[in-house]
């Protein structure tokens, strides 16, 4: 059974949705216990800081999921943004559902698996802002998403790296060359 096949089971209450290029679908300070699943598009979730600037936390493409687990786990207004790149199509469905339903062992092992898969793409996401410079995170975000500079802008692609676009030109003229 695949994951969307997993989350039909599991929320029988789950809708799927077509959302319009530039739509929120959701904003900071909501309570929220929804996730996303993207079938087609693009989305991303992201803060926007006190002086107004945006800060990408992750973008999901097809097949990802999306959300504020940290929200939903702990009952806490959101901190994520979450909108469309992309027109897309996506999967509504409620994170409590697989709380609230029992797993069988393999189940369980199958959520752990990819809750651990999860923790430690973020943990190697923290580590690499921390550690490497930024034409190396670059190349890191090139690796764990190739198709990406193609559908995103190059000043959200900065913004995920945390350094500026004209950073990030640079950081790609310097690679053109050296090609």
């Amino acid at each position: 059974m695949n994951f969307l096949d997993e989350i039909l089971n599991l929320d029988p209450d789950a809708k799927s949705k077509q959302i319009k290029k530039g739509s929120i679908i959701q904003r900071a300070g909501e309570l929220n216990s929804k996730a996303y699943f993207v079938k087609k598009g693009l989305l991303r979730s992201y803060t926007i800081d006190s002086k107004g600037k945006e800060h990408i936390f992750m973008f999901a493409s097809e097949g990802w999921l999306i959300s504020d687990p940290q929200s939903q786990e702990f009952t806490h207004p959101t901190e994520l943004y979450i909108d469309s790149i992309e027109n897309s199509e996506i999967i509504v469905f409620d994170l409590s559902a697989f709380n609230e339903k029992f797993l069988n062992k393999d189940q369980l092992k199958q959520h752990i698996q990819k809750m651990s898969k999860r923790i430690g793409v973020l943990q190697k996401r923290v580590l690499m802002l921390m550690s490497h410079s930024a034409k190396e995170r670059y190349h890191k975000f090139l690796e764990t998403h190739p198709e990406l500079p193609n559908r995103v802008p190059q000043r959200m692609i900065a913004s995920y790296l945390g350094i500026t676009p004209e950073a990030l030109s640079k950081i790609r003229s310097e690679i053109a060359r050296s090609n």
